[in-house]
């Protein structure tokens, strides 16, 4: 009589199987993985629109109602330390402030530039927020005009 035989290796056919089951698998994980960038990048330009507008509206109570002014593409009165009439300087006489240590960089343009803007539409230069001095709002300089 001959003996039992035990292989010690898988069929083609196995083999086969699973690879086609891992493929099925990958094809429905990473497509919900490749918006994660964009998701997360959206996410923080949020947080960052929302700190900057709470910063903001911290300026104007201590300024008597006053927002900040927007220069060289950025607004100073945030960075640096002012008095009430918002003159930016350094030492006690200037109690109030800074708000940032420096303005956020927006993900979705890899830029912290500010420039003037209402939000309606992207300012061409690739700042990363528009501001409206005139009223203190601040928006983020994308097509969608995150606010």
């Amino acid at each position: 009589m001959r003996e039992a035989r035990y292989r010690n290796a898988f069929t083609l056919i196995e083999v086969l199987i699973v690879v086609v089951i891992m493929a099925v698998l990958a094809a429905t994980v990473i497509p919900q993985f490749a918006s994660s960038t964009q998701d997360a990048q959206e996410s923080t330009s949020k947080f960052n629109l929302h700190m900057l507008k709470s910063q903001i509206e911290l300026y104007k109570a201590h300024h008597l109602g006053k927002a900040p002014a927007l220069a060289d593409g950025t607004i100073a009165g945030l960075t640096s330390t002012t008095k009430a009439d918002g003159t930016v300087g350094a030492g006690d006489a200037f109690p109030f402030g800074p708000y940032v240590d420096s303005i956020p960089e927006n993900p979705l343009v890899g830029n912290s530039t500010v420039v003037a803007g209402t939000g309606a539409t992207v300012v061409a230069g690739g700042a990363g927020w528009q501001y409206n001095p005139s009223n203190g709002k601040i928006w983020s300089n994308t097509a969608d005009g995150i606010e």
